[in-house]
């Protein structure tokens, strides 16, 4: 395929930056850099503007320079919290990324950054500490603190939030009501509660006076 030389005057990832020149396809040139105004075609005219160029970038990367630079500085004083599921024995459901760290940047401090600035050479697999290289630019490096939690308690502290959660014990009269107190009325399903009779008071019966035996006749 044909290719035509161009002057960028835009910074393109994988190609270039302003001022510089770089030869692409005729079809990309045309169909994407031109419209898009990241390129200009390599002519005699053109030529003239690559000093504006050259100064326009000189101060472009001077800015970053300086941004990245204080950047750094404040990541360093920062510490990521990073919340993950795990399981009873510890272990973390997922990894942790680059993605995953830029995210929390954004939701924690509202900082945007570039998950491809956030060097990880294997993903995060485990809870703890870590200290994570971070390339902001080709002449900075820094570091940022990530804290990787679990938001699953502990085994432990389930089977002691479960006791706290029963006021009472079982009894053998039934279950315990929500202040602790034996529920008289507890039955197994498919089971009536049934009172039983009270018994009826006894009669009072009162005593009668023995008849006197009559007096013998004389």
């Amino acid at each position: 395929m044909a290719k035509v030389e161009v002057i960028l005057t835009s910074s393109i990832v994988g190609l270039g930056a302003e001022s510089d020149q770089v030869k692409v396809n005729a079809g990309y040139a045309r169909n994407y850099l031109f419209p898009q105004g990241m390129a200009i075609p390599m002519t005699q005219s053109n030529k003239k503007r690559l000093e504006a160029l050259r100064k326009r970038r000189a101060e472009r990367e001077a800015s970053e320079f300086n941004t990245m630079t204080e950047l750094a500085k404040a990541l360093s004083k920062l510490v990521a919290v990073i919340a993950v599921k795990t399981g009873d024995d510890g272990k973390i459901f997922g990894t942790v990324t680059s993605g995953s760290i830029a995210d929390q940047l954004k939701t924690q401090f509202d900082i945007v950054l570039d998950k491809r600035k956030i060097h990880l050479e294997l993903p995060i697999k485990g809870l703890g500490d870590y200290e994570v290289e971070l390339r902001l630019h080709p002449e900075i490096k820094g570091t940022l603190k990530v804290r990787v939690e679990s938001t699953t308690p502990p085994p432990s502290a389930v089977e002691g939030a479960v006791k706290e959660g029963e006021p009472g014990e079982k009894t053998e009269k039934g279950r315990p009501d929500r202040f602790g107190r034996p529920d008289r009325k507890f039955r197994k399903p498919g089971t009536e509660t049934v009172e039983a009779p009270k018994a009826d008071k006894p009669v009072k019966v009162e005593k009668t006076e023995k008849p006197k035996k009559s007096a013998k006749a004389a």
